[in-house]
Protein backbone atom coordinates (compact mmCIF):
# COMPACT_ATOMS: atom_id res chain seq x y z
CA UNK A 1 0.00 0.00 0.00
CA UNK A 2 2.45 2.40 0.71
CA UNK A 3 4.52 1.48 -2.14
CA UNK A 4 1.21 2.46 -4.27
CA UNK A 5 1.18 6.03 -2.52
CA UNK A 6 4.76 6.93 -3.26
CA UNK A 7 4.39 5.84 -7.06
CA UNK A 8 1.33 7.73 -7.27
CA UNK A 9 2.94 10.41 -5.26
CA UNK A 10 6.06 10.21 -7.56
CA UNK A 11 3.47 10.51 -10.52
CA UNK A 12 1.77 13.58 -9.21
CA UNK A 13 5.01 15.11 -8.97
CA UNK A 14 6.48 14.19 -12.45
CA UNK A 15 3.41 16.09 -13.90
CA UNK A 16 3.73 19.22 -11.58
CA UNK A 17 7.15 18.81 -12.84
CA UNK A 18 6.47 19.31 -16.70
CA UNK A 19 3.66 21.46 -15.86
CA UNK A 20 6.30 23.95 -14.61
CA UNK A 21 8.50 23.65 -17.20
CA UNK A 22 5.96 23.67 -19.62
CA UNK A 23 4.92 27.32 -18.45
CA UNK A 24 8.50 28.56 -18.44
CA UNK A 25 8.72 27.72 -21.84
CA UNK A 26 5.48 29.35 -22.68
CA UNK A 27 6.42 32.58 -20.90
CA UNK A 28 9.41 32.68 -22.21
CA UNK A 29 8.16 32.33 -25.48
CA UNK A 30 5.27 34.95 -24.86
CA UNK A 31 8.42 37.17 -23.48
CA UNK A 32 10.28 36.42 -26.75
CA UNK A 33 6.61 37.27 -29.19
CA UNK A 34 5.93 40.44 -26.94
CA UNK A 35 9.76 41.92 -27.19
CA UNK A 36 11.81 42.05 -30.15
CA UNK A 37 14.87 39.92 -27.79
CA UNK A 38 16.47 38.05 -30.64
CA UNK A 39 16.47 40.96 -33.21
CA UNK A 40 17.74 43.60 -30.91
CA UNK A 41 20.34 41.13 -29.56
CA UNK A 42 21.87 40.68 -33.23
CA UNK A 43 21.40 44.24 -34.12
CA UNK A 44 23.54 45.62 -30.91
CA UNK A 45 26.70 42.99 -32.06
CA UNK A 46 26.71 44.68 -35.62
CA UNK A 47 26.87 47.80 -33.75
CA UNK A 48 29.80 46.68 -31.29
CA UNK A 49 31.21 45.46 -34.31
CA UNK A 50 31.20 49.00 -35.92
CA UNK A 51 31.67 50.63 -32.79
CA UNK A 52 34.74 48.75 -32.52
CA UNK A 53 36.67 49.13 -35.89
CA UNK A 54 38.65 51.47 -34.97
CA UNK A 55 39.63 51.00 -31.79
CA UNK A 56 42.48 49.52 -30.58
CA UNK A 57 40.89 46.32 -29.49
CA UNK A 58 39.86 45.80 -33.01
CA UNK A 59 43.77 46.00 -34.08
CA UNK A 60 44.24 43.35 -30.65
CA UNK A 61 41.24 40.98 -31.73
CA UNK A 62 41.78 40.57 -35.73
CA UNK A 63 45.51 41.65 -35.94
CA UNK A 64 44.94 43.03 -39.45
CA UNK A 65 44.36 45.73 -41.67
CA UNK A 66 41.61 45.65 -43.39
CA UNK A 67 42.41 47.19 -46.93
CA UNK A 68 46.26 45.82 -46.68
CA UNK A 69 46.47 42.83 -49.54
CA UNK A 70 48.51 39.91 -48.65
CA UNK A 71 49.42 38.22 -51.44
CA UNK A 72 51.11 35.00 -49.35
CA UNK A 73 47.59 34.64 -47.58
CA UNK A 74 45.02 34.51 -50.72
CA UNK A 75 41.84 32.46 -50.25
CA UNK A 76 43.25 31.24 -46.87
CA UNK A 77 41.00 28.99 -45.34
CA UNK A 78 38.99 29.53 -41.94
CA UNK A 79 40.21 29.41 -38.55
CA UNK A 80 43.98 29.39 -40.40
CA UNK A 81 46.85 31.07 -39.07
CA UNK A 82 48.73 34.05 -41.53
CA UNK A 83 51.80 33.60 -43.75
CA UNK A 84 54.85 32.38 -41.36
CA UNK A 85 56.82 34.63 -43.19
CA UNK A 86 54.95 37.89 -43.10
CA UNK A 87 54.61 37.64 -39.63
CA UNK A 88 58.15 37.33 -38.67
CA UNK A 89 59.05 40.09 -40.87
CA UNK A 90 56.11 42.38 -38.83
CA UNK A 91 58.05 40.80 -35.94
CA UNK A 92 61.09 41.92 -37.21
CA UNK A 93 59.70 45.72 -37.44
CA UNK A 94 58.17 45.63 -34.11
CA UNK A 95 61.49 44.87 -32.65
CA UNK A 96 63.31 47.21 -34.79
CA UNK A 97 60.91 50.17 -33.56
CA UNK A 98 60.33 49.18 -29.93
CA UNK A 99 56.76 48.35 -30.42
CA UNK A 100 55.22 45.79 -28.94
CA UNK A 101 55.82 42.34 -30.58
CA UNK A 102 52.16 41.42 -32.11
CA UNK A 103 50.78 37.46 -31.42
CA UNK A 104 50.86 36.26 -34.78
CA UNK A 105 47.23 36.86 -36.86
CA UNK A 106 44.80 34.41 -37.45
CA UNK A 107 42.18 34.22 -39.80
CA UNK A 108 39.40 33.13 -38.14
CA UNK A 109 36.55 33.66 -41.22
CA UNK A 110 39.47 33.04 -44.17
CA UNK A 111 41.12 35.82 -46.39
CA UNK A 112 39.97 37.12 -49.31
CA UNK A 113 41.30 36.83 -52.85
CA UNK A 114 44.12 39.31 -51.72
CA UNK A 115 44.66 37.68 -47.94
CA UNK A 116 42.71 40.47 -46.58
CA UNK A 117 40.82 39.18 -43.11
CA UNK A 118 37.37 38.11 -43.55
CA UNK A 119 36.44 39.07 -39.97
CA UNK A 120 38.26 42.67 -40.11
CA UNK A 121 36.60 43.77 -43.28
CA UNK A 122 33.11 42.79 -41.90
CA UNK A 123 33.50 45.12 -38.81
CA UNK A 124 34.97 47.37 -40.83
CA UNK A 125 32.07 46.97 -43.59
CA UNK A 126 29.75 47.33 -40.60
CA UNK A 127 30.58 50.79 -39.55
CA UNK A 128 31.08 52.12 -42.68
CA UNK A 129 27.35 50.83 -43.59
CA UNK A 130 25.62 51.67 -40.35
CA UNK A 131 27.15 55.25 -41.02
CA UNK A 132 26.20 55.92 -44.72
CA UNK A 133 22.49 54.27 -44.04
CA UNK A 134 22.20 56.58 -40.44
CA UNK A 135 22.84 59.39 -42.76
CA UNK A 136 20.78 58.49 -45.49
CA UNK A 137 17.67 57.56 -43.70
CA UNK A 138 17.88 60.41 -41.64
CA UNK A 139 18.16 62.92 -44.31
CA UNK A 140 15.12 60.92 -46.33
CA UNK A 141 13.02 61.27 -43.12
CA UNK A 142 13.40 64.89 -42.44
CA UNK A 143 12.75 65.71 -46.31
CA UNK A 144 9.88 63.40 -46.75
CA UNK A 145 8.15 63.97 -43.61
CA UNK A 146 8.48 67.56 -44.81
CA UNK A 147 7.13 67.38 -47.84
CA UNK A 148 4.16 65.04 -46.74
CA UNK A 149 3.41 67.55 -43.76
CA UNK A 150 3.44 70.36 -46.43
CA UNK A 151 1.28 68.54 -49.61
CA UNK A 152 -1.40 66.85 -46.80
CA UNK A 153 -1.93 70.25 -44.61
CA UNK A 154 -2.11 72.87 -47.24
CA UNK A 155 -4.20 70.74 -49.86
CA UNK A 156 -5.20 72.14 -53.10
CA UNK A 157 -2.43 73.12 -56.06
CA UNK A 158 0.50 72.98 -54.30
CA UNK A 159 -0.81 69.34 -52.66
CA UNK A 160 -1.32 68.66 -56.29
CA UNK A 161 1.59 69.69 -57.76
CA UNK A 162 4.02 68.00 -55.01
CA UNK A 163 2.16 64.97 -55.68
CA UNK A 164 2.46 65.03 -59.45
CA UNK A 165 6.64 65.84 -58.53
CA UNK A 166 6.11 62.67 -56.62
CA UNK A 167 5.05 60.58 -59.83
CA UNK A 168 7.33 61.98 -62.01
CA UNK A 169 9.92 61.32 -59.68
CA UNK A 170 8.39 57.67 -58.82
CA UNK A 171 8.88 56.91 -62.67
CA UNK A 172 12.87 56.89 -62.44
CA UNK A 173 14.85 54.19 -62.72
CA UNK A 174 16.73 54.06 -59.58
CA UNK A 175 19.22 51.56 -60.80
CA UNK A 176 19.97 53.39 -64.24
CA UNK A 177 20.11 56.73 -62.04
CA UNK A 178 22.80 55.48 -60.16
CA UNK A 179 24.53 54.28 -62.90
CA UNK A 180 24.45 57.61 -64.55
CA UNK A 181 25.52 59.14 -61.19
CA UNK A 182 29.06 57.35 -60.98
CA UNK A 183 29.77 57.48 -64.69
CA UNK A 184 29.18 61.41 -64.07
CA UNK A 185 30.79 62.01 -60.53
CA UNK A 186 32.77 58.90 -59.74
CA UNK A 187 32.69 56.01 -56.87
CA UNK A 188 32.98 57.94 -53.63
CA UNK A 189 30.98 57.16 -50.09
CA UNK A 190 29.38 61.16 -50.55
CA UNK A 191 27.99 59.77 -53.99
CA UNK A 192 26.91 56.51 -52.03
CA UNK A 193 24.95 58.78 -49.35
CA UNK A 194 23.23 61.01 -52.17
CA UNK A 195 21.46 58.31 -53.64
CA UNK A 196 20.26 56.12 -50.73
CA UNK A 197 19.31 59.31 -49.48
CA UNK A 198 17.14 60.02 -52.55
CA UNK A 199 15.96 56.27 -52.55
CA UNK A 200 15.06 56.87 -49.02
CA UNK A 201 12.24 59.97 -48.59
CA UNK A 202 9.65 58.60 -51.17
CA UNK A 203 7.86 56.29 -48.68
CA UNK A 204 7.65 59.17 -46.14
CA UNK A 205 5.75 61.22 -48.03
CA UNK A 206 2.37 59.26 -49.01
CA UNK A 207 1.93 57.75 -45.33
CA UNK A 208 2.44 61.12 -43.70
CA UNK A 209 0.31 62.96 -46.00
CA UNK A 210 -2.66 60.41 -45.67
CA UNK A 211 -2.30 60.96 -41.89
CA UNK A 212 -2.02 64.73 -41.91
CA UNK A 213 -5.26 64.82 -44.19
CA UNK A 214 -7.15 63.52 -41.54
CA UNK A 215 -5.27 65.20 -38.28
CA UNK A 216 -6.05 68.62 -39.85
CA UNK A 217 -9.61 68.41 -39.81
CA UNK A 218 -9.89 67.49 -36.02
CA UNK A 219 -11.38 69.65 -33.45
CA UNK A 220 -8.10 70.89 -31.46
CA UNK A 221 -6.65 72.22 -35.17
CA UNK A 222 -9.82 74.21 -35.78
CA UNK A 223 -9.79 75.40 -32.12
CA UNK A 224 -5.96 76.75 -32.85
CA UNK A 225 -6.83 77.94 -36.39
CA UNK A 226 -9.33 80.30 -34.71
CA UNK A 227 -8.01 81.48 -32.29
CA UNK A 228 -4.98 83.17 -34.98
CA UNK A 229 -2.37 80.33 -34.68
CA UNK A 230 -0.17 80.36 -37.68
CA UNK A 231 0.17 77.36 -40.00
CA UNK A 232 3.66 76.65 -38.97
CA UNK A 233 2.69 76.52 -35.20
CA UNK A 234 -0.09 74.52 -36.05
CA UNK A 235 1.89 72.09 -38.27
CA UNK A 236 4.98 71.52 -34.80
CA UNK A 237 2.66 71.67 -32.53
CA UNK A 238 -0.31 69.56 -33.66
CA UNK A 239 0.64 67.58 -37.02
CA UNK A 240 4.23 66.49 -36.20
CA UNK A 241 3.88 64.88 -32.95
CA UNK A 242 1.17 62.91 -34.24
CA UNK A 243 2.76 61.71 -37.47
CA UNK A 244 6.03 60.53 -35.49
CA UNK A 245 5.21 57.27 -34.87
CA UNK A 246 4.52 56.70 -38.00
CA UNK A 247 7.78 57.99 -39.16
CA UNK A 248 9.33 55.73 -36.80
CA UNK A 249 8.01 52.45 -37.87
CA UNK A 250 8.92 53.72 -41.90
CA UNK A 251 12.37 54.66 -41.05
CA UNK A 252 13.21 51.21 -39.25
CA UNK A 253 11.90 49.29 -42.25
CA UNK A 254 13.19 51.83 -44.63
CA UNK A 255 16.58 50.88 -43.37
CA UNK A 256 16.51 47.25 -44.19
CA UNK A 257 15.21 48.19 -47.37
CA UNK A 258 18.40 50.77 -47.91
CA UNK A 259 20.95 48.29 -46.90
CA UNK A 260 19.74 45.80 -49.57
CA UNK A 261 20.11 48.71 -51.74
CA UNK A 262 23.45 49.38 -50.89
CA UNK A 263 24.47 45.74 -51.05
CA UNK A 264 22.55 45.77 -54.53
CA UNK A 265 24.47 49.15 -56.34
CA UNK A 266 28.16 47.61 -54.65
CA UNK A 267 27.51 44.36 -56.36
CA UNK A 268 26.91 46.03 -59.44
CA UNK A 269 30.42 48.00 -59.07
CA UNK A 270 28.52 51.54 -58.02
CA UNK A 271 29.21 51.86 -54.70
CA UNK A 272 32.09 52.86 -52.92
CA UNK A 273 35.26 52.16 -53.74
CA UNK A 274 37.84 49.80 -53.22
CA UNK A 275 39.41 48.83 -50.92
CA UNK A 276 37.41 50.47 -48.80
CA UNK A 277 34.77 47.42 -47.25
CA UNK A 278 31.54 47.38 -47.55
CA UNK A 279 28.96 43.94 -47.30
CA UNK A 280 27.31 44.19 -50.61
CA UNK A 281 31.18 44.74 -51.85
CA UNK A 282 32.53 42.00 -50.28
CA UNK A 283 29.53 39.48 -51.50
CA UNK A 284 30.66 41.11 -54.92
CA UNK A 285 34.06 40.48 -54.73
CA UNK A 286 33.69 36.62 -53.80
CA UNK A 287 31.20 35.79 -57.16
CA UNK A 288 34.09 34.31 -58.78
CA UNK A 289 35.49 32.11 -55.93
CA UNK A 290 32.52 30.23 -54.72
CA UNK A 291 33.64 27.24 -55.66
CA UNK A 292 37.06 27.33 -54.15
CA UNK A 293 36.54 30.16 -51.23
CA UNK A 294 33.32 30.10 -50.90
CA UNK A 295 33.59 32.23 -47.24
CA UNK A 296 34.23 35.39 -49.27
CA UNK A 297 30.74 35.70 -49.71
CA UNK A 298 28.99 33.73 -47.50
CA UNK A 299 30.03 35.95 -44.09
CA UNK A 300 29.00 38.91 -45.62
CA UNK A 301 26.07 37.92 -46.69
CA UNK A 302 24.93 36.37 -43.52
CA UNK A 303 25.33 39.60 -42.30
CA UNK A 304 23.36 41.23 -44.29
CA UNK A 305 20.61 38.74 -43.51
CA UNK A 306 20.90 39.30 -40.04
CA UNK A 307 20.68 42.56 -39.98
CA UNK A 308 17.81 42.90 -42.67
CA UNK A 309 15.92 40.97 -41.00
CA UNK A 310 16.53 42.16 -37.08
CA UNK A 311 15.60 45.50 -38.75
CA UNK A 312 12.76 44.08 -40.27
CA UNK A 313 11.54 42.58 -37.41
CA UNK A 314 12.06 46.00 -35.20
CA UNK A 315 9.83 47.78 -37.84
CA UNK A 316 6.83 45.24 -37.23
CA UNK A 317 7.44 45.37 -33.24
CA UNK A 318 7.12 49.36 -33.41
CA UNK A 319 4.24 49.06 -36.08
CA UNK A 320 2.07 47.06 -34.04
CA UNK A 321 3.17 48.88 -30.46
CA UNK A 322 2.37 52.38 -32.49
CA UNK A 323 -0.70 51.13 -34.51
CA UNK A 324 -4.17 51.53 -32.40
CA UNK A 325 -5.91 49.39 -34.89
CA UNK A 326 -3.09 46.63 -34.05
CA UNK A 327 -2.50 47.40 -30.67
CA UNK A 328 -4.96 45.50 -28.88
CA UNK A 329 -4.22 42.12 -30.59
CA UNK A 330 -1.11 42.63 -29.64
Amino acid sequence: MATEVSRGDATAFAVVGRAQQKNRAQRIWDFMGAWPVFPVFMLSILIVMALLADTPFYGGVTGFNPELPSLADRNAPINSDADLKSWERAVQRAEKNGTPIPDRPHFWLGADQFGRDILTRIMKGAQISLIILTIAVTVGMVFGTTYGVAAGYFGGILDEALMRALDVYFSIPFILLALTAVIVFGQSITVMLVLLALLAWPPFVRNVRAEVLSLKEREYVAASRATGASDVWIMWKHIVPNVINTVIVIATLRVGQLILAEAILSFLGAGVPPPTPTWGAMVAEGRDYLASAWWISFFPGVMIFLLVMSLNFIGDWFRDRFDPRLRNSV
